[in-house]
Order: C-alpha cells, then structure tokens, then sequence
C-alpha cells in the first residue's frame, strides 16, 4: 500500500468535489432550508420574539448557521453510502492507495460543500440587515469554530454512512441534530423556558457554540461559553473520529 496519504487524499477530494460540481443542486438544497427558516423567523415570528435587540437576525444567524451544516452533512453520509453499496468502496480497497484517503476524502469535501453553503446563507442575512462590525480575527474565530463543528458532524455521518442499510436510515440520523437548536438560544433565550428545557438548553453543545458567535459578531467577550464551545467541539470530533474510524476498520476487515 502507498504511503502518499496526502496525494491520493487529494485525488479522492477531487473525485468527490467534482460529483458535487456536476450536480450542484446538492449545495442548493442544503442551503434552501436554512434560509426558508431564516426569512420565516425574520419576517413572520421576529416581531413577536423578545431577544433584547431590535435586529433579530442578528440574533437568529448564528443558530441558522449550525442548522446549515447539520443539514449539509446528511449528504456527507449518503455519498459515502452511495460509494459502500455500489461497490466502489471495495473496489478502492483493492487498490494500492492509503486506506484512510477514501474517507478523508469525503470528509474534506463535506468540509468545502458546507463552508460554501454557509457563505450563501451569510450573503442572505447580510441581504436582510445582518450587521456587525466584527473584525478580521473575530471573523476567523466564527471560521474556526465553524470548521471544527462541520468536521465533529462529518466524523458522526460517517458511520451511518458505512452502517445504514437503506437511503432513508442513512439520512435519518440528522434529523435529531436538526432539531437541537430549537430547543437553545439559537432561536430565544434561555431563561424564558421552562425549568426542565431549560436546563437541558443550557447543557447541550448548542447553547455555548451559538452563544460564542453571536458574542464574536457583537464584539462582546466570549466568557465561558468560548471554552465550552472548543470542548464540546473537540470532544464530539475526538469522540466521532474514533468512532468511525472503529466502524470503517471492522467494515474493511
């Protein structure tokens, strides 16, 4: 086997980026339904949410962006599906590349696909009044966290990609994850819930994540939340990585 794991890495990345490039419907759809939910909280239920600020979307964008990538990985999880059922998985295993090039290079292209989902719903809000006047270094932090979020998510796709036996069991498993920053400070604060949720609202990954960006945008000290952020983050890629990669030796044993 080569040991040139950054070349084929490459090949396969380029593989999977052009599947993307001629189907580019893909990129849309992940980004069609965060930005419905942005403009139907923004224009319909904005004006009866109380956050303390009259521009909501401000408020409301960093939530959107998580959604965006929660979205965006169901995809991650159906192409490397689409790869083990049609049997070129087993075929690149024959081949004399590195192993870990094949996933790797699903994961590097889930990483492009969701950053360009996320500029498009970026060019949205900013078309709806998002403002801030964040600077460069708090704008690489937002890309920072941003990245290692996406990569957390890919790493967790990855083993129903390689276990599901069916598209819809592989593209199920998102939804929970879809749904956990309704019930966060992605949408209103808090301290309006009820005691149960909001325990719960406050002790989930969401929370913290969404509350660093929303203060990195308004220029506000992260506190705690930014180290809470960085460990659920690292902690859940750590976690996920090991995972798959447990899952994805078993599948080539």
């Amino acid at each position: 086997m080569t040991t040139h794991v950054v070349s084929d890495t490459s090949v396969l990345t380029r593989r999977s980026l052009r599947h993307i490039l001629r189907s580019p419907d893909t990129i849309i759809t992940t980004a069609v339904t965060p930005i419905a939910m942005l403009l139907l909280f923004v224009y319909v239920f904005g004006g009866a949410i109380k956050v303390g600020t009259d521009n909501y979307v401000n408020y409301l964008l960093p939530g959107i962006l998580l959604i965006t990538v929660a979205s965006g990985i169901a995809y991650t999880a159906f192409r490397l599906f689409t790869d083990v059922s049609s049997g070129i998985f087993e075929r690149f295993q024959s081949m004399p590349i590195a192993r870990s090039a094949v996933l790797w290079g699903h994961v590097l292209t889930s990483v492009v696909a969701n950053l360009t989902s996320l500029v498009l719903v970026v060019l949205v809000a900013l078309a709806m009044g998002f403002r801030t006047g964040a600077g460069i270094l708090a704008w690489l932090a937002v890309l920072g966290i941003m990245v290692l979020f996406t990569l957390a998510l890919t790493w967790l796709a990855v083993i129903p990609g390689l276990t599901a036996k069916t598209v819809d069991g592989v593209s199920g498993f998102s939804y929970p994850l879809i749904f956990l920053p309704f019930v966060s400070s992605a949408f209103v604060p808090t301290e309006g819930m009820p005691a149960p949720v909001q325990w719960f609202a406050e002790h989930q990954p969401v929370t913290p994540i969404v509350n660093t960006i929303r203060n990195l945008f308004a220029q506000q000290p992260v506190g705690d939340d930014g180290w809470l952020a960085l460990a659920w983050c690292g902690g859940l890629l750590v976690v996920a990585y090991a995972l798959a990669m447990r899952t994805y030796r078993s599948k080539i044993a």
